[in-house]
């Protein structure tokens, strides 16, 4: 859809280009050129956010309509037989929930909700990306100029690639590279940057940490030429940024530098914490989209409105939700429809595969904080799935990590960067000793962790949940033990989370690890 006006303008301004390539200079011609792609870009992308945005306002205004668009759509890319139900309740009482927990997916050794194909990626990929690029421009003027933005990751955050020549808009560097450290080196050669891009937070966590790592070689690149020509001031500029220490040291490398562009997903506000603490303080965070392995959840179209808003859209793929019974196990019956959320409720996201005609939940808790036309807008609390339970606590990752903020806040001069968590089951570490959790926290400002600190996660966890602290009272649970990683460790694990077929990561990224192998990554590089 988005090439046709690209092919159409091209072929009007054919003329006009083949004149004025003949009457200017090689590089004249070069510059020319990419400066009408740009504009050719820009027109084409505002005429799509323009349409978009239309259609947005037209489903969210009638909500229950467009689910049952989305749900007709899901049905024909359905590879199952005699779908041939229509309606809501129908389509409830015929295919029943499904759990994608982390235990089934290790157990089985299968995806319960395979990652969905390009071709299925629904109307909300597009929104999220195309209405995202025109609010973050709005916001933040010249951040899609020639040479404003530069992707420092091999994944993007913008969940549905445009076509030529959109997929160029405003960024420096060759399109389409496999080399990580050569986006790194095209970003630190253009010292003009306004928006600085990555997957998602963790994996910018990770560039900054390579960054200070080998910042010296780096330097040396930049200074060399390699690639590109020789810039020796600006690798004294990278080396005086680097001496300086974390804290702001993104505006000192790019003083022009207004937002961080990543994916919001599950598992990122410790590392957003983290940035906007340290390397990127000053700057602003803008998610396009909120994103699972089945797709794009929720839409951000107000880059200025607080972090972690976002809208759950009526459009593909289909979204139901289900009520989340607070202080109880008990399953809520039925599903609701989007238009049937209630202010300050939580719920569960319940997602339909497309291909497999499989309703999934998803196990993200949202809680509805407002609404736009007939659809609510929901803030992301915790993953059902990132569950601690050695004897039926059920300690969830929004409480431990309030309890880790406040036993680290007593730590003097630390600052959480990132943290796993391990059953003892996991790892055998319990023989001997009451079950309990084994946790990995990685650090800046602090280098070795006395018993002091480390028994204050465990009575930050008791004040937290009078459960955990009656177990622990009786000695049914052991107190959690706190490891600290060296360098690296987390980039460790992430790469081995990259390697597993089944591993939500990325966009999402585990708090909670099932798997012994995941654990060891941490366990091996352990300094304190």
């Amino acid at each position: 859809m988005l090439l046709w006006p690209f092919l159409l303008l091209l072929l009007l301004l054919l003329p006009t280009l083949a004149l004025l390539m003949q009457q200017r200079s090689q590089h004249a011609r070069l510059s020319w050129l990419a400066g009408l792609q740009h504009r050719v870009a820009w027109g084409a992308l505002v005429w799509a956010a323009t349409w978009q945005r239309w259609r947005l306002e037209q489903s969210t205004l009638r909500v229950h309509q467009s689910q049952q668009q989305a749900l007709r759509w899901c049905l024909q890319g359905a590879q199952r037989p005699h779908c041939s139900f229509t309606d809501v309740s129908t389509f409830r009482n015929h295919l029943p929930l499904t759990k994608a927990s982390q235990t089934q997916e290790e157990e089985s050794g299968e995806q319960p909700l395979p990652p969905t194909s390009n071709q299925d990626l629904g109307e909300a990929s597009l929104q999220a990306t195309v209405l995202g690029l025109v609010a973050l421009n709005k916001a933040y003027p010249e951040v899609l100029a020639q040479g404003g933005t530069a992707r420092v990751t091999l994944t993007s955050p913008w969940p549905q690639p445009l076509p030529w020549p959109g997929n160029t808009l405003g960024r420096v560097g060759t399109h389409g590279t496999k080399d990580p450290k050569a986006l790194l080196l095209d970003a630190l050669r253009s010292p003009g940057l306004r928006a600085l891009e990555a997957g998602t937070a963790v994996e910018l966590l990770d560039v900054f940490l390579g960054l200070e790592a080998d910042g010296e070689e780096l330097a040396g690149a930049i200074a060399a030429g390699n690639p590109g020509a020789p810039l020796p001031e600006r690798a004294a500029e990278l080396r005086e940024a680097l001496e300086q220490g974390p804290r702001g040291m993104a505006l000192r490398l790019w003083p022009k530098l207004q937002v961080v562009v990543t994916l919001d997903a599950g598992g990122q506000a410790e590392a957003v914490a983290a940035l906007g603490t340290l390397w990127c303080q000053g700057l602003a965070f803008f998610s396009p989209a909120y994103a699972a392995s089945g797709g794009v959840l929720g839409l951000n179209l107000q880059p200025e409105q607080p972090y972690g808003l976002y809208l759950l859209p009526p459009g593909a793929p289909f979204i139901e939700l289900l009520p989340v019974k607070e202080g109880t196990q008990e399953e809520a019956a039925s599903t609701l429809l989007l238009a049937e959320a209630q202010q300050g409720k939580e719920y569960e996201l319940v997602l339909t595969d497309r291909a497999s005609l499989t309703r999934c939940r998803l196990g993200d808790v949202v809680r509805v904080v407002g609404v736009y036309n007939q659809c609510p807008v929901v803030r992301f609390i915790y993953r059902l799935g990132q569950t601690l339970s050695v004897r039926g606590e059920d300690i969830g990752e929004d409480l431990f990590s309030e309890a880790l903020g406040r036993a680290v806040g007593q730590w003097p001069g630390a600052k959480l960067l990132d943290h796993g968590c391990v059953e003892s089951s996991i790892l055998d570490s319990f023989a001997g000793s009451a079950p309990h959790y084994e946790v990995f926290v990685a650090l800046r400002g602090l280098r070795n962790l006395s018993e002091e600190n480390r028994d204050k996660l465990d009575h930050c966890l008791q004040e937290a949940s009078p459960r955990y602290k009656s177990l622990r009272f009786w000695g049914s649970v052991g107190p959690a033990r706190v490891h600290l990683v060296g360098q690296g460790a987390f980039r460790a694990l992430r790469a081995a989370l990259a390697a597993c077929p089944s591993s939500p990561f990325p966009p999402a990224m585990p708090r909670v690890l099932r798997h012994r192998h995941l654990a060891q990554c941490l366990q091996e590089r352990v300094v304190s």
